[in-house]
């Protein structure tokens, strides 16, 4: 029978030079701190210290790849973490944002190369976004980070001029 794979296990010395940032909808905040708390609880986990997380707020979803991309084009962050919360409304407006977020977010990962996860709750009522606040998300870019380290990446936790290796053309 398959089991789950194992949660984020750091290698040797990976607390260190990891940074991670967390960007955050204000959109339906009262879910979203959940979800802030449950990202640096599992990034904290990690062993990561104080000073390699940040938190940064956004008015709302929709905004979460804008920052998001800024964030990743620094070269300072080992993942980015996303979250937010869409819940359905009477008007089509929630298809549109929890659309394009989640678009920009795939966007922003696949063009930086930075480990950017998707934690936009989507759901048909309050309810329902409560019951799914958790910090998953903060997870997949702990082992999408660790992934990259392993594979020689230099964005998993070091910057080109930190690690001696700047590619030139």
């Amino acid at each position: 029978m398959a089991g789950r794979a194992p949660k984020y296990r750091r290698s040797a010395g990976s607390p260190a030079a990891f940074r991670f940032a967390i960007v955050a909808a204000r959109f339906n905040e009262r879910i979203t701190q959940r979800l802030v708390a449950g990202a640096l609880q599992a990034l904290r986990a990690a062993r990561l210290g104080p000073d390699a997380i940040e938190v940064h707020w956004v008015p709302g979803s929709f905004e979460l790849p804008q920052a998001a991309n800024h964030l990743a084009t620094t070269g300072r962050y080992s993942g980015i973490v996303c979250v937010g919360v869409v819940i359905r409304g009477q008007t089509p407006h929630f298809e549109h944002v929890a659309r394009e977020a989640a678009a920009g977010i795939r966007h922003v990962a696949l063009t930086t190369g930075v480990p950017t996860t998707f934690g936009v709750i989507t759901s048909l009522t309050e309810e329902q976004a409560w019951a799914r606040a958790g910090g998953d998300v903060a997870e997949a870019a702990l082992q999408m980070a660790e992934w990259l380290r392993q594979l020689g990446d230099h964005r998993a936790g070091r910057s080109p001029a930190r690690s001696g290796h700047v590619r030139r053309r």
